[in-house]
């Protein structure tokens, strides 16, 4: 008797297989031209299983990062308690996140690879940094309207990118030995006037 053949169903290591699929298309197609029905086909398994498995393309991504926390679900939080202190809150859970070795690896292989020369761009744009500062964004959007919502935390944006860039893609002495606590003393006010939306007078 013949076994009819198809895409095979779920099994104990079907969402491991699929997020190796997922891993690989993302490192070479970047975000937006990864689709879950095409992460499925390569995993060989039917599109229904991994939509069974992840909750989207944004779950699967972070899934795939293996970060320990959903940043959509964390970050608004950051701003609950208002814009007071949304830096130094920004900051800690920015280096609990990235000080940890075993979650840091697979965030800095995303950058390596979004960075490089042949990388796709929109993999660390659309994918992780989307995921961050969106939700940021609209957290602060009723307070200080969207437009300069968007300012505001852009430039949060741009301040913790170099930092990863400086700290733990460079490895720059002595700022990637510093301590948590002197890395928010240090950083944490900058990141604070850019939630307050402070402008420097001009000179003249």
């Amino acid at each position: 008797m013949s076994t009819a053949r198809g895409r095979r169903p779920g099994g104990p290591d079907t969402r491991g297989e699929i997020l190796a699929a997922a891993r690989a298309a993302f490192a070479t197609k970047g975000y937006g031209a990864t689709s879950m029905r095409g992460v499925a086909a390569e995993a060989g398994v039917d599109p229904a299983l991994v939509h069974h498995y992840f909750d989207g393309k944004d779950g699967l991504f972070l899934a795939s990062l293996e970060v320990p926390v959903d940043p959509r679900e964390l970050v608004p939080r950051l701003v609950e308690e208002g814009i007071d202190g949304a830096g130094e809150r920004m900051l800690r859970t920015f280096l609990a996140v990235w000080d940890d070795p075993v979650v840091r690896l697979p965030l800095l292989t995303l950058v390596r690879t979004s960075l490089g020369a042949e990388g796709p761009v929109d993999l660390l744009r659309d994918g992780m940094f989307r995921l961050v500062f969106t939700p940021l964004a609209d957290a602060l959007a009723p307070v200080v309207g969207e437009p300069e919502a968007h300012r505001r935390v852009q430039l949060v944006a741009s301040q913790l990118i170099g930092l990863v860039v400086a700290r733990y893609l460079l490895v720059l002495e002595p700022l990637a030995s510093l301590s948590t606590e002197e890395v928010v003393a240090r950083v944490g006010p900058t990141l604070q006037r850019y939630f307050d939306g402070v402008v420097a007078p001009a000179r003249g």
